[in-house]
């Protein structure tokens, strides 16, 4: 259940700019993860009020050094950004993008944990199959807001710093469903420091 003083500082997080949201300091450093791209670090804060056991198992993979290297195989300008299949991750022989996106790392699925927090632009959401109950290590960062989303997918964290080296993640094709050929990565996944 989301408390009243979650849903302030969420909602307080969602107001700030562009420009604020660079100013932003890091309240929560053991619920915080900064994602390396090329383009720099992304700042996510994890929401552990909101989904719990989605948040453990993000921080259980991070620690694991699971996420490392593991591409962006599914991004569509104007909607999301889509990693986290660690099952599939970057090889000696490099990403077997023919199964990207159908993985999901050797611990269980989760329960959903939807909650009345919406997508909007920079949301970090769970990736599911059809079932509810099936997020098991795929995330997807929001590019722009995506209400049809909600209460269909678990929200679990808010990027605080960042956005703009979301934005540069390199996009693939409507045609294929977002599928993007030769994709950015994740370089590291760490806790924040």
């Amino acid at each position: 259940m989301i408390t009243h003083i979650a849903s302030a500082a969420f909602a307080a997080v969602l107001s700030l700019s562009a420009a604020e949201a660079q100013a932003v300091e890091v309240n929560n450093p053991e619920n915080t993860i900064v994602i390396e791209v090329t383009s720099g670090p992304i700042t996510i804060e994890l929401l552990p009020d909101v989904a719990p056991l989605h948040v453990e198992r993000i921080k259980t993979l991070v620690k694991n050094g699971e996420y490392d290297n593991v591409v962006f195989h599914r991004v569509i300008e104007g909607f999301m950004a889509q990693t986290g299949d660690v099952q599939f991750g970057d090889t000696e022989d490099g990403y077997n993008l023919s199964r990207a996106g159908t993985g999901g790392s050797s611990m269980a699925d989760i329960p959903a944990e939807f909650s009345k927090l919406p997508f909007d632009r920079g949301v970090l959401g769970m990736a599911r199959s059809q079932s509810p109950n099936s997020a098991n290590s795929q995330f997807f960062i929001m590019l722009e807001e995506g209400h049809f989303l909600n209460n269909q997918y678990t929200v679990l964290g808010r990027v605080i710093d960042g956005m703009p080296n979301v934005d540069n993640i390199k996009k693939g094709s409507r045609a294929a469903n977002g599928a993007v050929d030769d994709p950015d990565k994740m370089i590291s996944v760490k806790m924040y420091q």
